[in-house]
């Protein structure tokens, strides 16, 4: 049977129509229905933040923040994420100039972000890579000192804290991506999270094309909105997410068990003092060939992994190529294996065996 590289948790169908029984009596489909409001309630509390908007997925909400903060011209970020932390930007009319990563954590590097800023910046866009925090407090320091407004694209942090409280609660706004391949999903969706009241309103608006009233429009926005059947998966995920987490780290530590001494597979180092929620498993192998041999030996045995992130983001077509040595080399090393609520222990110990009898030299 082929192993995924990821797959979806689902309720039970029952769990599900409790919940579709509530919209056919209200007959809301959508515009902020009673149960997105009551996942937005459930998930403040869950996240321990003041403002959490439900949008229609991850890519908007960055979207959706660059617009609530002004920026524009340059904005600092990482060429190691998902394509659409760049892609917002350029979207949205940024230019996007990369600071290149740390060797461990993978996270973008304070001291780089230093260097890159210029009279044209106006923002800094950080990502918690694989839910793995950025260097936050030094990051503070340089929005404080340097008077830049901070984006954390949160995708893969649902549930991370640092230090004892949520990672959501850095930076001016943070979003969350709610795909059907994150450990909470709502199928479709994402959030923007700030507790800033000011841009709190600002977010409110501008999800919903700006309108204060039906017949006032105080601001430009866009459809952002998600739908009651989205929330409607999003509370019956959030009833699990604990379990799911649970079952995510025991997987983990399977892996990491397993490939413990195996000198051709090293792993990014979480950041001291993160609660983490065991988003991804990459290692990094010792060289692209080494990776692309692996893949295609897990492949014939039906294991599907992923090149996440490849390639870096410095290298798409629609931005001036920038040098970031450190991302360039580890998305050329880095893959992702195996990783979700339904995954077998017993397939994971074939995944390593696999991975220790292959030759790293």
């Amino acid at each position: 049977m082929k192993i995924s590289i990821t797959k979806s948790f689902l309720p039970t169908q029952r769990q599900y129509n409790k919940y579709l029984s509530k919209i056919w009596k209200s007959g809301v489909l959508t515009n902020n229905g009673p149960l997105l409001r009551e996942l937005e309630d459930r998930l403040k509390k869950y996240l321990g933040v003041k403002h959490v908007f439900v949008v229609s997925n991850g890519t908007i909400a960055l979207q959706i923040a660059i617009r609530t903060l002004g920026l524009k011209n340059e904005v600092i970020t990482t060429p190691f994420s998902f394509v659409a932390t760049t892609s917002s930007m350029v979207w949205e009319n940024c230019k996007p100039i990369f600071a290149d990563i740390t060797s461990d954590t993978l996270t973008i590097d304070p001291g780089e972000v230093v260097k890159k800023i210029t009279s044209k910046t106006t923002g800094i866009i950080g990502v918690h890579v694989y839910g793995n925090p950025c260097d936050v407090e030094k990051i503070q320091k340089i929005s404080k000192q340097y008077n830049l407004p901070v984006i954390y694209d949160a995708a893969h942090a649902f549930g991370v804290k640092y230090k004892g409280k949520s990672i959501l609660n850095y930076g001016d706004i943070s979003t969350l991506s709610f795909h059907a391949t994150k450990l909470f999903h709502t199928v479709e969706g994402g959030a923007i999270v700030t507790n800033n009241d000011e841009l709190a309103n600002k977010i409110y608006l501008m999800r919903s094309f700006g309108q204060e009233t039906p017949e006032k429009l105080s601001e430009v926005g866009i459809n952002g909105k998600n739908s009651e059947f989205h929330a409607a998966m999003g509370l019956c995920v959030l009833d699990k997410v604990d379990k799911i987490i649970r079952k995510r780290k025991e997987l983990c530590e399977l892996y990491d068990k397993l490939l413990k001494g195996n000198k051709g597979v090293s792993r990014p180092i979480i950041r001291s003092g993160t609660d983490y929620n065991y988003s991804y498993y990459p290692i990094i192998l010792p060289s692209e060939e080494i990776l692309l041999n692996l893949q295609q030996i897990l492949n014939k045995q039906d294991i599907l992994t992923r090149r996440y992130f490849y390639p870096s983001l410095n290298n798409l077509c629609y931005v001036k190529k920038q040098p970031v040595l450190v991302s360039e080399d580890i998305s050329r090393r880095v893959l992702c294996l195996p990783l979700y609520y339904d995954l077998n222990k017993v397939d994971v110990c074939t995944i390593a065996n696999i991975i220790c009898g292959t030759k790293m030299v």
